[in-house]
Formats: structure tokens, C-alpha cells, sequence
């Protein structure tokens, strides 16, 4: 049984929609990202599920129960936004008790989950400093010790680690999944960052144009795009996206019946590409740059189909202007129809065999 249901959410703004007819199902103790690019509506989805806006129809249920008139504060829940919320003129232990004392919870009780939270945070030590004498991590820890003292079974996450660099990002993401599983809480968690989405979820919900697109693991979002959009989005590099006309027949897999190759885009993960100095079934196209990345190189270059990204193992070097044989196996490469952008089919191939999961 689901523990969060939305049934069929609308929510409009001078004709402006924020979703539509959107219906989803979280289990309890998952971890789901709401996932996409500004505007796609997933603020607004986690605002419904909060209580801070009201959908125009559809209903919210919680435990079976419907919350879709109950205010926030009623609901059992838990916020982290990304500004913090903290008050400057409190010390750390004040702002992580704020919320108990303003319900009336006894201090030798407020003092207990305190040190349960501070620990939990690796915030001991910090109780008497203000939130100006804390770094940007710090007071992310904070907003998580306040989600975690109030004891809700569920959090919600609006974009909590946009304010953080890069290293602190990657941190604090393991700490809020860490301190998830132990807690066994229900997160729904917003981001635009598909890295972060990837790294955290147990289910990924990926919205556009305040539709859900696809959702299920992030494995199946990866291997099963069920739409282009979905295949360009999700992947660093993305999915590379190319008219089928412009490809050689020994790269595409088989269509299905009666479909024109002028209707269909291929698709194919930078993984999946080989490099070589010439071959009379490659596509052919010249190194545009490569980024040598360590453990990998992102080669560049640019064909007559269109541009693509070939992510190689180890350091390649390669000359911008050099000419290259681009391949790979057909099993790996994927159709979408050009008009709808979803995902077709295919007669032979490991790809043209998987379902995509779809909402």
C-alpha cells in the first residue's frame, strides 16, 4: 500500500499550469527526487504534498488517510528548504529546538532529542554558535537536525544543497541519505541536478512541462529512456541523439515495421562508442576536443549527423580536426519516434528488448 498518494493534481495560475493530472505513489521509507528543469513542476508537486498549496482538483492522501484540506503543520511532515529557514539571533541548540518548544514538548524531553539529533549531525560542540559562524555545510546540518528533532515520518526537500560547492554537495548528499535510512524516514526530495537524483534515489520521478515523463529506478531511467527527453537528460554526457537518415544501416538497429528512417532519431550512450582511424561502416567525423578526465576522456567531434560526445577509458589523445570512424553495436544504440519522442521498439537488439518504465 502506497504511504503518500497524489491522485490526479492540478494546479493552475492565470491559466498558467504548474501540473496536470499528475498521480503518484511513494512507499514508505523511500527515497524519491523529484527531478527536472526549472518550471517543470515539481516544486509545485512537493507544495501540494506539503499543504502549502492547494491543488485545483486531485487529492492528497497520507497513511490512507486524505490530507488534501489538512494544513501543513497537520500533515506529519518535515521541511528542508534550501535557504536553511534558521534564525540568525538563535544559537545552533535553539534553532533545532524552536519547533518542539513552539508545540509545548517538555524541556527534559527537548534536551534528550537534542543530543540525538546533534549527534546524528555532527553538530556536537556547535550548540552555542549563531548561524553566521557557521559554514554553509554547518547550517545544512542545522535545517536536517531541525527536520530530524521534530520526529516526522516524512521530509521534504526543496533544492536543500544549491547553496553548497561542489565538495560540500557531494558530502552532505551522503549524510541525508545516511541519516534517511537510518531513520526509516519517507523523503521526497526536489532537485535539477540529475547527479544528485542518480546518487540518492531509490525512485526517480523525472517532470516536464508539469507532466510526469518517466519514473522508476535510477538504473531504468539510465539503460530504458522511455522518451528522448528522458534519454538527453539523465547521463553525464547525455544520451547523444542523432536523426536515424544520418547514420549507417550497420549501426541502427531494426525499426519496426513501416517505419521510415526520416521519422526516427537513434540514440546512444557515450559509453557505447568506439573510436577508430577509419572504417568503411562507421560514422564518420573529426575531433572537435577531448577532455581528459582522469579515469576517462570525453572525445568531442562532429559528423554529418550531428554532433556527439564518445566517453573513452583512460587518456586518449586526440587532435581537434582529426579525422575519426565513430561505431558501435546496434544491440546498444535505441529509436525514438520523431514526433512524439517516445521510444520504440525494435525488431533485434539488446535495447529494442527492454520496457521502459514509464509513469
Amino acid at each position: 500500500m502506497a504511504f503518500i498518494e497524489l491522485q490526479n493534481a492540478t494546479k493552475k495560475w492565470a491559466g498558467a499550469v504548474g501540473i496536470d493530472n499528475v498521480s503518484l505513489s511513494i512507499a514508505k521509507g523511500s527515497f524519491v527526487v523529484l527531478l527536472g528543469p526549472s518550471g517543470c513542476g515539481k516544486s509545485t508537486t512537493l507544495r501540494i504534498i506539503a499543504g502549502l498549496e492547494q491543488p485545483d482538483q486531485g487529492r492528497v492522501l497520507i497513511d490512507g488517510r486524505d490530507v488534501t484540506g489538512v494544513p501543513p503543520s497537520k500533515r506529519g511532515i518535515s521541511m528542508v528548504f534550501q535557504s536553511y529557514a534558521l534564525f540568525p539571533h538563535l544559537n545552533v541548540a535553539e534553532n533545532i529546538v524552536f519547533g518542539l518548544k513552539v508545540r509545548g514538548v517538555g524541556r527534559a524531553e527537548r534536551d534528550e532529542r537534542l543530543e540525538t539529533a546533534l549527534a546524528r549531525t555532527g553538530l556536537k560542540g556547535y550548540e552555542l554558535r549563531k548561524p553566521a559562524q557557521l559554514s554553509g555545510g554547518q547550517r545544512q546540518r542545522v535545517a536536517l537536525a531541525r527536520a530530524i528533532i521534530a520526529d516526522h515520518p516524512i521530509c521534504l526537500m526543496d533544492e536543500p544543497l544549491s547553496n553548497l560547492d561542489a565538495k560540500l554537495r557531494h558530502s552532505v548528499r551522503q549524510e541525508i541519505r545516511s541519516l534517511q535510512r537510518q531513520l526509516d524516514m519517507t523523503v521526497i526530495y526536489v532537485t535539477h541536478d540529475q547527479t544528485e537524483a542518480m546518487a540518492m534515489a531509490d525512485v526517480v520521478v523525472l517532470m516536464k512541462d508539469g507532466k510526469i515523463e518517466q519514473a522508476g529506478s535510477p538504473a531504468s531511467l539510465y539503460e530504458e529512456p522511455a522518451t528522448a527527453f528522458s534519454a538527453s537528460f539523465v547521463g553525464t554526457p547525455p544520451m547523444t541523439l542523432l536523426p536515424a537518415s544520418g547514420v549507417p544501416e550497420a549501426l541502427l538497429p531494426q525499426p519496426p515495421q513501416a517505419a521510415a528512417k526520416e521519422n526516427l532519431i537513434l540514440g546512444i550512450r557515450p559509453e557505447s562508442i568506439r573510436v577508430t582511424a577509419g572504417s568503411a561502416n562507421g560514422l564518420q567525423g573529426t575531433v572537435q576536443n577531448a577532455e581528459f578526465m582522469g579515469a576517462e576522456t570525453f572525445l568531442y567531434a562532429g559528423t554529418a549527423a550531428g554532433p556527439l560526445i564518445a566517453r573513452l577509458p583512460g587518456r586518449v589523445s586526440r587532435a581537434p580536426g582529426e579525422r575519426i570512424s565513430l561505431e558501435w553495436d546496434r544491440g546498444d544504440a535505441v529509436l525514438f519516434d520523431k514526433t512524439s519522442g517516445r521510444r520504440l521498439e525494435s525488431n533485434s537488439g539488446n535495447a529494442g528488448q527492454k520496457r521502459a518504465v514509464t509513469a
